[in-house]
């Protein structure tokens, strides 16, 4: 009873998966039954035919021969069993009081004395006398087919004529339609096979038309939308999912062309909007930093205003600035292309990162030899800045920031730099979405710190414009930013190889 609930998944495993299998073994299947049907059929019609031969010609027979052999002598020959008619191994008994006192069999018109065993004898014995065929099996000549008559004085006269031309006649019918059946199968199989794969090949479009949608970056950007399945008959079952798919490919096409588009416009306003804002912030910037230049007195609750006017327009630069820069990668406006001492610029970093933030703790891991990458020298300095900063911003105090700079482990060409610190961690809510834009775990503390929300976004978008990838490991004791960029001889091309026109 253990074993039950095993049973369906085990017959699982064996049964075909794909539907183009099912379909070839379910035809192949049904015609291995029909097969059997008719095989079992012939045979046992073609046997019924052959016992009922036999039957006839013993009925034929009647009790001729056993009977001479206790009485029937021929006129030319003295004290002989009557075997003229008689068809070769045809078996003669006579019995008298429940036992038989003769028993032969003809060979070449001549008897041959059959020894009988007591259970000869019994089988014999139990034989009904009712003019039917029946099959008995004696020990001297093997399965017969037997007839037994009432005698003329009270005994009992057995005839039988052997099975085993029948058993054989029949054995080679079985041989043949399994030679004949397995062929079929074997052929069937193979052209049904070719049949459901062609049949099936406007559900494999279909199939293909939905892989190829499933592998479309859909989260953002311009998509372009594959071309729509031909098999549209509304007359098939594949025509009709066609359609379907084909329909809901129009909406989905549609509602990503209304979010393109709706992107294009936001990117478009914000990066219209920074760039008018970039003169009035830096005018106003600039009037309070010539007003704070005042050599006359200054009431102190002015100078403080002032003060803060240059502080919260300074931020407001940065803010531009980083919008107009996220605006600019969005529109994929190529970025400067040069090699790139990645050594040097995490050095300098870490250095103004110390100097920013004398409460932590910071250490230092570089390769030997100088790490070089081809790309943008300002926005990969800019990169390394906003992960420090970022470091630095959202850890407590006496937190430990370890910076490391190396070749990516398992993988050449690609060079990898990691931020690490044992502060408190990010919430795991918070994880998912910690490089898009405005993101805070704590919106309060980050705008006192004069955090714009951006820095890591800009991260994504600057280290995805030099193809590189960036990740972000976090939990309680353990932060860990990694940053993925091809070297620089895996950015550069080969020179051996030629590119044609």
């Amino acid at each position: 009873m253990s074993r039950l609930p095993s049973l369906p998944r085990a017959l699982r495993a064996v049964l075909p998966r794909t539907l183009r299998a099912r379909l070839t073994a379910g035809l192949v299947v049904l015609l291995a039954a029909a097969s059997l049907a008719v095989g079992l059929t012939t045979v046992l019609a073609l046997e019924g035919f052959l016992v009922r031969r036999l039957d006839q010609q013993l009925t034929a027979a009647g009790g001729r021969f056993p009977a001479s052999l206790e009485h029937g002598e021929r006129p030319d020959a003295d004290n002989r069993p009557d075997t003229r008619g008689q068809s070769a191994y045809t078996f003669g008994a006579r019995l008298k009081g429940g036992e038989a006192t003769q028993a032969a069999v003809v060979h070449d018109n001549t008897d041959t004395r059959v020894p009988l065993t007591g259970a000869d004898q019994q089988a014999l014995a139990q034989l009904p006398v009712d003019g039917r065929g029946h099959d008995v099996r004696l020990s001297a000549i093997g399965a017969y087919r037997v007839l037994a008559v009432a005698g003329d004085d009270g005994d009992v006269l057995i005839t039988g004529l052997p099975l085993r031309p029948v058993a054989e006649t029949v054995h080679r019918v079985e041989l043949v339609e399994a030679v004949v059946f397995g062929s079929a199968l074997a052929v069937t199989g193979v052209a049904g096979a070719l049949w459901v794969r062609l049949s099936l090949r406007p559900l494999r479009r279909v199939t293909a038309t939905a892989a190829g949608v499933a592998r479309l970056p859909l989260a953002s950007g311009e998509v372009a939308m594959p071309a729509p399945v031909p098999d549209t008959d509304p007359r098939t079952e594949v025509g009709q999912v066609g359609a379907a798919l084909n329909r809901m490919l129009g909406h989905v096409g549609d509602a990503l062309a209304r979010r393109h588009a709706g992107e294009e416009r936001l990117r478009q306003f914000a990066a219209d909007a920074s760039h008018e804002l970039r003169t009035p912030v830096a005018n106003v910037r600039g009037h309070a930093e010539l007003a704070l230049r005042h050599h006359g007195p200054v009431p102190a609750e002015v100078r403080h205003a002032l003060e803060r006017i240059q502080s919260e327009s300074q931020r407001m630069s940065t803010l531009v600035d980083d919008l107009l820069l996220l605006a600019r990668l969005d529109a994929g406006r190529p970025l400067a292309r040069g090699s790139v001492d990645l050594t040097r610029l995490v050095l300098d970093a870490t250095g103004d990162a110390r100097a920013a933030g004398p409460d932590h703790r910071w250490t230092l891991e570089l390769p030997e030899e100088p790490v070089t990458v081809t790309g943008d020298e300002h926005r990969l300095q800019q990169v390394v800045a906003n992960l420090l900063a970022n470091a630095r911003t959202h850890t407590p105090p006496g937190t430990e920031v370890a910076v490391r700079l190396g070749v990516r482990a398992g993988q050449t060409g690609l060079t990898e730099l990691t931020v690490a610190d044992d502060g408190p961690g990010i919430p795991e809510a918070l994880q998912a979405e910690v490089f898009e834009r405005f993101a805070r775990a704590d919106p309060s503390r980050s705008r006192a710190a004069g955090n714009t929300g951006l820095g890591l976004a800009i991260v994504r978008a600057v280290v995805a414009a030099h193809g590189g990838t960036v990740e972000v490991v976090s939990r309680p004791g353990r932060t860990v930013f990694r940053v993925v960029l091809p070297d620089a001889r895996a950015a550069e091309p080969d020179p051996t190889i030629v590119t044609q026109a």
